[in-house]
């Protein structure tokens, strides 16, 4: 199996079963998962994920691009839920010995796409008071 195709894997369990189940094989047991605000071991992001499954329901993935490097996949997608947000999310996976090792995740609400892509733009200061 390609890299790729253990994310698409990995992917596919989740959504079409509802559960982590299928994913806890696929995840070495040193797995960290990586976000902006936090890091967490493989029971924890299980729990967390298998903890989003209920609100999460239903939920639509669109795949734009999954692309391989090496040991490392990115998956970017556009994930709906119903009456929810819309997100663009990018996902980069790290493979190791055929298991997901690493994982990176970066999450954007469509809906403040506009204001993301001027975010350094330097805020006018105001005029001192006189």
């Amino acid at each position: 199996m390609t890299n790729k195709e253990i994310v698409q894997r990995a992917l596919a369990e989740l959504l079409t079963t509802g559960s982590t189940e299928g994913l806890r094989p696929l995840l070495s047991e040193g797995f960290v998962h990586h976000r902006p605000d936090a890091s967490s071991t493989r029971d924890e992001w299980l729990a967390a994920v298998e903890a989003a499954l209920t609100p999460l329901a239903g939920m639509e993935v669109e795949i734009g691009h999954l692309l391989a490097d090496g040991e490392h996949v990115v998956l970017h997608t556009r994930r709906r839920i119903p009456d929810g947000p819309e997100i663009a999310v990018v996902d980069i996976w790290r493979i190791d010995d055929g298991l997901l090792a690493e994982a990176w995740e970066i999450i954007e609400p469509l809906a403040q796409a506009q204001t993301n892509l001027t975010w350094w733009a330097p805020t006018p200061t105001p005029a001192p008071a006189r």
